[in-house]
């Protein structure tokens, strides 16, 4: 039997569908995450001692900042995502670009938008 190349496609179907419910879901984190940080975060606390103030303020720019970061992160996962769909697109989903095998399916369920087999991530350690 010839070692398989490329995955089916009932079985491109089914990473489709798994990584459009991702898409969703991260653009939904997305938009919390947008919106937490758009709010002007004034709960009120003008009336309260000055020192409390200066302290809320600093933690509401370090979770600005935290905020910003994930939904950075959150944006590059949701390209990353879509990168993929191009590739099942391209019948090309699921081959690892060092060794040109496929990737194991347990870890496309779990990392779906992997470029890369277990072993050739655990050769650029």
């Amino acid at each position: 039997m010839s070692k398989k190349t490329r995955f089916t496609d009932s079985e491109l179907k089914e990473f489709r569908s798994l990584i459009e419910e991702k898409i969703e879901k991260a653009k939904e984190d997305l938009d919390l995450l947008k919106s937490s940080y758009m709010n002007d975060g004034n709960n009120g606390t003008e009336d309260t001692a000055p020192t409390f103030k200066a302290f809320e303020e600093g933690s509401e720019t370090m979770s600005k900042e935290a905020n910003t970061q994930l939904a950075l992160r959150q944006e590059k996962f949701i390209r990353d995502l879509k990168n993929a769909l191009i590739r099942i697109e391209n019948k090309t989903y699921g081959i690892c670009r060092v060794t040109g095998n496929l990737i194991n399916k347990k870890r496309l369920f779990l990392v779906p938008h992997a470029t890369l087999s277990i072993e050739a991530k655990n050769m650029q350690k």
